[in-house]
């Protein structure tokens, strides 16, 4: 009986999948333990520095354009101010950015720069531990920025529900899942100049993901690309989350996040195990 498990486990290995045991130790901690020693390390201005930018378009769009549309149609067809309207749309756009700028440039200087993961990974920790615990510090950057913007937007009166705290696990889900699929996509670059293509992604993604204006004012087939957008499912699950609306899509929405997290993890896993043990 031995041998035959011996003899199958052996198959497994030459058909190249990987057992549980070969990508984690169990020892997810003591990455989360090294992160949070340099986060209590380095400089706070830098960590929350990605927060304000949401907060400016905030104060410049929903206040000072705001001033100038009035009302809009929000979820369910009820009128919304614009600042509340667009409020939503800046904390999930908030949340991305924590996420994407932990899960890629730090994570390229880690495994271009410094070979952070390899020395890692010639330890007992397996791929899924160092995929696992990065991903987790991008969360926390998001959760600290999603707090913040709560924060902000009930001091200008724009929270008219309850039902808008469930806006925090709502960006930590959208973290998630950016995060999970960013430190993937962050493994296949190589040089900074490849970098300055996550810019190019997300500019455009936060502009034209009804994140300022409704979804309506485009062509109905622009609006099914933009629906393909990440950022347009967190923009309406928060949207939905800040008035206490929910129907069918709120599930779409947060499911979305759900499988794009799982891609994204299993991505990063496979990729680091590639790179580092073969």
């Amino acid at each position: 009986m031995s041998a035959t498990t011996t003899g199958a486990a052996r198959g497994t290995r030459r058909r190249g999948i990987p057992s549980l045991s070969s990508l984690s130790s169990g020892n997810l901690g003591s990455v989360l333990e090294r992160n949070m020693r340099v986060i209590r390390n380095q400089n706070w201005v830098i960590l929350v520095s990605g927060f304000f930018e949401p907060v400016l378009y905030l104060l410049a769009m929903g206040l000072g354009m705001g001033a100038l549309v009035g009302s809009v149609t929000g979820p369910g067809g009820r009128p919304v101010e614009y600042a509340a309207y667009i409020a939503p749309a800046l904390l999930a756009t908030s949340a991305m950015n924590g996420a994407i700028y932990d899960s890629t440039w730090n994570v390229f200087f880690k495994l271009r720069l410094s070979k952070l993961y390899q020395s890692m990974l010639q330890t007992s920790l397996g791929p899924l531990d160092v995929a696992l615990g990065e991903i987790l510090m991008a969360l926390f950057r998001g959760l600290l920025y999603a707090l913040g913007f709560l924060g902000v937007i009930a001091v200008l009166g724009l929270v008219t529900s309850w039902w808008a705290l469930l806006m925090v696990p709502a960006a930590v889900l959208i973290a998630f899942g950016f995060a999970a699929l960013g430190m993937g996509v962050t493994s296949y670059l190589t040089t900074f100049q490849q970098m300055d293509l996550i810019n190019f992604v997300l500019l455009p993604m936060f502009l034209f993901s009804a994140t300022l204006y409704p979804i309506g004012v485009y062509p109905e087939w622009i609006q099914w690309l933009i629906m393909g957008m990440p950022l347009w499912h967190g923009v309406e699950l928060m949207r939905q989350l800040s008035v206490g609306h929910f129907d069918g899509l709120t599930w779409v929405h947060s499911l979305y996040f759900v499988g794009m997290t799982v891609l994204g993890l299993a991505l990063t896993t496979l990729r680091l195990r590639k790179l580092f043990l073969r």
